[in-house]
């Protein structure tokens, strides 16, 4: 076919200053941030994460132990950080993938800039706050990327007309649970990166031409597997990370039901371009794995206590399956099955959070 003959050479599959570029050119009068401003900043979230530290470990136990500053990011340089992660983690699989250029690979590598351009431009003016555990990053984990996308808290906070101390106390603690979550049980950075290895070999794995394109973007049925381990281990680091919000903030933050409020209304508005674009991209998809994993972090604590639902990251054999998800009990019988100490842990029943 035509559209298959070899051009010479290797498909590139993506161009990253093409993302960067079309990210860039559908944001509507931002600015790189100043340094001054970047470092006033960032002295005001090293005050206000200092707050939020004990009533984090108070909430998930065990010894506390310092982690790292959080940095402010404009738009402009949260695309910037975001193509560099993405980069970081298909570069290596794309030079080893090996794929003939063609006419095929031109527009195929055209729309994927045009789309990952695209996502990302509008994700810049969704996300609040991000951390970045280093996936398959050369560096170690520590010290880890915590970060604020200050454009974004700044017109939340306005427009909701929220307390901004304790919003971005509120975000800071959401991150920093995260943080916690990785630097705490190191197994997991590392079951993590092997998920994503074993995906990105299965991309490119005895594939040829059109096939190994499409299982590089779009993925192939001997993939899904692994993504639907990765969406479940996803869904409870998210989920757990919300619980530690409610519970945390609800005791130390005095504006707690207006955040809380303010954020279910921010995650339920949408216009209909948004809907749509939610739709079309995956997205509404993936918020609704992340609703699954809260649903199913609440029913344990509640049920069981703390002491259980961290059972969950003593192993990547405990971590919580697909279908656990949605069955709770199913996944406390599993890990607490011979661990006479967690069931003796366990407080009985407690009183449903009243959230969600």
């Amino acid at each position: 076919m035509e559209a298959t003959r070899p051009l010479g050479g290797q498909a590139s599959v993506i161009d990253w200053d093409a993302v960067r570029r079309h990210a860039r050119r559908r944001l509507r009068q931002d600015w790189p941030m100043e340094p001054a401003e970047r470092d006033r900043l960032a002295d005001r979230y090293a005050a206000l994460a200092a707050d939020m530290r004990q009533p984090l470990f108070d909430v998930v136990g065990g010894p506390a132990f310092e982690i790292a500053p959080f940095q402010p990011l404009g738009r402009i340089e949260w695309i910037d950080l975001n193509v560099e992660i993405i980069r970081r983690v298909l570069d290596p699989v794309i030079a080893e993938a090996g794929i003939p250029r063609s006419r095929l690979t031109d527009t195929g590598q055209a729309a994927i800039d045009r789309y990952t351009g695209g996502m990302l431009s509008f994700l810049s003016y969704r996300v609040l706050g991000q951390f970045d555990p280093q996936l398959m990053g050369r560096e170690p984990v520590a010290p880890t990327g915590l970060y604020l996308v200050e454009p974004n808290v700044a017109q939340w906070e306005q427009e909701a007309e929220l307390p901004g101390d304790d919003l971005r106390r509120w975000l800071i603690l959401h991150e920093t649970t995260h943080a916690w979550q990785f630097q705490a049980h190191p197994w997991l950075i590392q079951y993590m990166n092997s998920a994503l290895e074993e995906l990105l070999a299965l991309a490119g794995h005895r594939r040829q031409g059109a096939a190994r394109l499409i299982s590089l973007t779009v993925g192939l049925p001997s993939q899904w597997a692994t993504v639907r381990r990765m969406q479940a281990t996803m869904s409870l680091i998210e989920g757990y990370s919300n619980l530690v919000m409610t519970l945390a903030g609800r005791r130390v933050l005095d504006s707690y039901d207006a955040l809380e409020a303010a954020y279910r209304k921010r995650s339920d508005q949408k216009s209909p371009l948004e809907a749509l674009f939610w739709k079309l991209t995956g997205l509404d998809l993936k918020l609704q794995q992340y609703r699954n994993g809260e649903a199913f972090s609440r029913a344990v604590y509640e049920a069981h206590g703390m002491a259980t639902l961290n059972l969950a990251w003593e192993s990547a054999a405990n971590l919580p399956r697909a279908d656990e998800l949605a069955r709770p009990e199913k996944w406390v019988s599993r890990v607490t099955r011979g661990n006479v100490g967690a069931r003796l842990a366990s407080p009985g029943r407690r009183k449903p959070l009243p959230y969600g």
